[in-house]
């Protein structure tokens, strides 16, 4: 029986194992792939307080290190079912393993949206990507084009500016949603062009990448662009924890405050998967904190 199972091993996850180990709890964090979530697939940090510059991958081991020191358990493996049971919650996990908690902390994260045009489900890994920092490298002097107009994006076009000849972002509006710096560093990228107000309409190729079918949705003109590999940034979409009776609005974010609290008791949601207006490390990590928080203000 622990007094918590934190679930996902993000940025979130971490800060909650950190804090839970600091307040002398017995927690065992439960990842399905490797520690770092998101961030992992970051290939610079820049506006983490006090530790600029080093990659998603570098923070999140860090991370990683910070909690197996305090004592953390991290057990690979995957929830498939948790049932809240005598004021217990059991999780049945893919290796047939049960474990009991008093609590349960849902750092779950979210994935790559998909554009859902023809194309991509048949082309994926064979020039479609969703990681830049995982992909860029085999693009090395071809032609690519980014999808999407916010952070990730952005970044993604500016990474793979430094190996590509050719960068195009596409975007369906007429103005980029991310920061201003990110716009900054983009416009010193003398190899990216921008489409505005452009959209995807097919991905071609036979067995890889060759060239996109696109729209532009102001005068409705279509056209197709050259490009042997294509990014797609379109945003993210949550994880569906593993438990029934979760309140989640619209987009599928759970339903919880600055206190993490969800509306079954004992159940905290933190990181991107908590519906909330900023999800980025730093959010997530408070996340992880407020989490403890709440849980000791709950159950001692």
């Amino acid at each position: 029986m622990h007094d918590l199972v934190i679930i996902g091993a993000g940025p979130a996850g971490m800060a909650a194992a950190i804090y839970a180990m600091r307040a002398k709890l017995d927690a065992v964090v439960i990842e399905k792939e490797g520690c770092g979530g998101q961030m992992a697939q970051t290939y610079e940090v820049d506006n983490y307080p006090g530790l600029p510059g080093l990659s998603g991958m570098e923070l999140g081991e860090k991370m990683k290190e910070h909690a197996a020191k305090l004592g953390t358990n991290i057990v690979y493996d995957e929830v498939k079912s948790i049932n809240n049971q005598d004021e217990r919650f059991i999780l049945h996990l893919e290796s047939g393993q049960t474990l009991e908690s008093k609590g349960i902390i849902l750092a779950t994260g979210a994935t790559h949206a998909k554009l859902g045009v023809p194309g991509e489900d048949r082309l994926a890994g064979a020039g479609v990507s969703y990681c830049a920092t995982c992909d860029g490298a085999f693009f090395k002097n071809k032609s690519v084009a980014v999808i999407g107009g916010g952070d990730v994006a952005i970044e993604d076009a500016i990474f793979l500016s430094r190996m590509a000849s050719s960068v195009t972002l596409i975007h369906r509006r007429n103005e980029l949603r991310g920061a201003a710096s990110l716009q900054e560093a983009l416009k010193k990228c003398e190899n990216v062009s921008i489409l505005w107000d452009t959209v995807v309409e097919e991905i071609n190729g036979q067995y890889s990448v060759e060239s996109l079918s696109l729209r532009n949705v102001k005068d409705n003109e279509d056209f197709n662009l050259i490009v042997q590999g294509v990014f797609v940034a379109v945003g993210i979409n949550p994880v569906k924890a593993a438990m029934d009776g979760l309140n989640c609005n619209e987009k599928g974010y759970i339903v919880a405050g600055e206190d993490c609290r969800t509306n079954i008791k004992g159940v905290y949601a933190v990181g991107d998967v908590r519906s909330k207006n900023l999800r980025q490390i730093v959010t997530a990590v408070a996340d992880g904190a407020n989490a403890i928080t709440s849980f000791t203000e709950d159950f001692r």
